[in-house]
């Protein structure tokens, strides 16, 4: 596996551009197989889940072509309803895909999907899902089977959950009649998916609330459609200018998508302004005087968002006082931590779900590891506050939500050496 080595401390100047979401592009993707001819998605970062991705619907006769952050779907020759199952185990966000193919043939098999071990995110609230959309459902070992056309009608999701949300809206709009989807998440990226699906010839209202309406249509025609920036990509690189005390214009981006994350890092002694031109946003940060804890709690937009959570809690390691995080998502999220502490950082974990963080600390270089997405990342900005030289080995997981990162921050003044 690959690593980084990143000596620490390096002023960084300039301008970071922000690629598309990655939760969004990732379920835009599989929706394309709901069309009737080509879409052409834009604005799509080349990172190794948005290649699982679409191995993934090649498994299913879905010719894609991948160029410049530019993605063709055709999904005319699509031929089955039994993806991969050693790529889907390797993906937790193809499970969204099972409503596409839901809505497509009346039938999915598929295995359960893999992904970061962040914890327990068991499918049972999808499979609540479908029987409610009056699907059959059986199961062999870890290979479901799911047989039925999604009927029309009112459901109620377990929870305010992303992909349960998705899965809802791609498996009901081709059903007759209208379909009410309570307790719906109402994530931007779930508003992009279904910006997508309107422009496609869908009839879905109600995104940005917790009440989603799906009036059903006999089909879908492809267009061409361009991903939002991703604001988790953008408040991680807005952490990092702000715990090296650096300024840096970071965008495009959506602000009102990240108004309390926003809120926190002023509470905390940031200093930033936004940038308006030419109809897109874009974040200044500027030198601040040192900052101040401030604690935090994960929770389902609009609060703040769970993938902030590791890149925050770095940003803290170098702010006066103690902060408390409380991560009301995932209670496997904190394996970071342990990498953190080896560099310096000073935290105690209360339990499964909150720990408390004792700053400033003077963190210094070593080597460490990364285990997930965000937690791989949080190491980065980790490296870059620390003194001296860090490793960080298992990279990987970093590439799979991160386009270039190590290619994006050097650019800015960072040093940052990719070693095979």
């Amino acid at each position: 596996m690959a690593s980084f080595k990143i000596t620490g401390q390096k002023n960084l100047s300039g301008s970071i551009i922000v690629g598309g979401a990655k939760n969004s592009a990732l379920k835009i993707l599989q929706a394309a197989i709901l069309a009737e001819s080509s879409s052409i998605i834009s604005n799509v970062p080349n990172i190794l889940d948005i290649n699982k991705s679409i191995s993934i619907l090649e498994s299913v006769g879905v010719k894609v072509s991948f160029d410049k952050n530019i993605v063709k779907i055709d999904p005319t020759g699509i031929n089955s309803s039994h993806p991969d199952e050693k790529l889907m185990k390797k993906l937790r966000g193809s499970i969204v895909l099972i409503g596409a193919l839901l809505s497509k043939f009346g039938q999915a098999v598929f295995s359960e999907p893999g992904g970061c071990l962040i914890g327990s995110r068991p499918i049972d609230d999808h499979l609540d899902l479908f029987a409610q959309l009056g699907v059959k459902i059986s199961q062999d070992d870890c290979t479901y089977r799911l047989d039925g056309f999604p009927k029309a009608g009112k459901v109620i999701l377990n929870k305010m959950s992303v992909t349960t949300t998705e899965n809802a809206i791609l498996a009901t709009v081709f059903s007759k009649g209208t379909t009410e989807i309570h307790v719906a998440a109402a994530e931007p990226e779930i508003a992009d998916l279904i910006n997508y699906l309107n422009k496609m010839g869908a009839k879905i209202s109600g995104s940005g609330t917790h009440v989603i309406t799906v009036e059903g249509v006999e089909k879908l025609s492809g267009v061409e459609y361009k991903i939002m920036p991703d604001r988790i990509e953008a408040g991680t690189f807005v952490i990092a200018a702000t715990a090296t005390n650096s300024e840096l214009k970071i965008g495009p981006v959506i602000t009102d998508n990240m108004s309390l994350f926003l809120k926190k890092l002023s509470d905390a002694g940031a200093k930033y302004e936004i940038i308006r031109k030419n109809g897109f946003e874009f974040i200044k940060t500027f030198h601040h005087k040192g900052l101040i804890a401030q604690s935090i709690d994960t929770r389902p937009y609009p609060g703040f968002s769970t993938d902030l959570q590791s890149p925050y809690a770095v940003l803290m390691t170098q702010a006066k006082g103690k902060s408390n995080i409380f991560e009301t998502m995932f209670e496997g999220r904190f394996a970071y931590m342990e990498q953190l502490k080896l560099l310096g950082g000073r935290a105690e974990i209360i339990n499964s779900h909150e720990f408390v963080i004792d700053g400033p600390a003077q963190l210094v270089g070593t080597t460490i590891s990364s285990n997930d997405i965000r937690g791989g990342v949080a190491l980065v900005i980790a490296a870059l506050v620390a003194q001296g030289e860090t490793i960080i080995t298992d990279i990987e997981y970093i590439d799979r939500g991160y386009e270039k990162i190590d290619e994006k921050l050097c650019a800015v003044g960072a040093e940052i050496e990719r070693i095979s």
